[in-house]
């Protein structure tokens, strides 16, 4: 089920940060959809969906309906956790909380999935960074609104997404992202214009003073994971953070 994981204890030895990015394998899609498939909006079977998702909530110890997914848009905006959604998954692309046995999770298939974590301050967040993401600072944005609840030192874990040689881009596209982050600029396996979003990323979080693990993993060249632009239609695998122990 997990590509990777990881667990982070504060220094006292209390409450942990469980990381997770899930892979495609163990799951209950077919075609496609093979595998591990979370996503609810690509068009696999709902009862898929829904049973892979009951399937991961308690491999990360958590009641399903603590494990909490976003309507992904592509955007900026972050939201503060506190409770299971009352309805609707808000439309947002990065959200941040301190209440214990929350799973925050985001769901790609070339994006990037960042988890960030501040165990000793109870603080973690998930966050989906794009390119238009990337371009326009959510993990910044992120690490902010960790820091407005309390975090003081704050790291991520970026799981794997699709390499620079595999995003090939317009030229107008590569250049709004080097402006955004120079380490994004890229070249394709052909030697076009291309962007590394998660390059990007990084730098960015290092410009926050965030301290960075970069699971490796190309989304395109890896059959463990899904990947939109390989396959088009396919899956989505999530990356979950889950701070554990009693409330502040």
């Amino acid at each position: 089920m997990f590509y990777w994981r990881s667990s982070t204890p504060d220094d006292s030895g209390g409450p942990a940060v469980d990381l997770h990015f899930t892979g495609r394998s163990a799951g209950l899609g077919s075609g496609a959809y093979a595998g591990l498939n979370l996503g609810g909006h690509v068009g696999d079977d709902v009862a898929d969906v829904e049973g892979n998702r009951v399937a991961l909530a308690h491999e990360v110890d958590v009641a399903r309906e603590r494990l909490l997914f976003m309507n992904q848009v592509h955007g900026c905006d972050v939201v503060e956790v506190d409770a299971p959604w009352d309805g609707e998954a808000p439309e947002v692309d990065a959200i941040v909380s301190r209440v214990p046995d929350l799973a925050l999770a985001v769901l790609v298939a070339d994006c990037v999935p960042v988890l960030l974590h501040d165990a000793d301050a109870g603080v973690v967040g998930a966050v989906h960074a794009g390119r238009p993401g990337m371009v326009g600072g959510i993990v910044g944005r992120a690490v902010d609104a960790m820091r407005d609840l309390g975090a003081t030192s704050v790291s991520a874990a970026v799981g794997p997404s699709v390499c620079g040689r595999c995003y090939e881009v317009p030229d107008d596209l590569a250049r709004a992202a080097a402006e955004a982050a120079a380490s994004s600029v890229a070249r394709s396996w052909t030697g076009t214009h291309a962007i590394d979003v998660a390059a990007g990323v990084v730098e960015q979080l290092a410009a926050e003073n965030v301290a960075v693990q970069w699971v490796p993993g190309c989304t395109r060249e890896s059959g463990d994971l899904y990947s939109y632009r390989r396959d088009g239609r396919t899956g989505r695998f999530a990356g979950v953070v889950v701070r554990r122990g009693a409330p502040s």
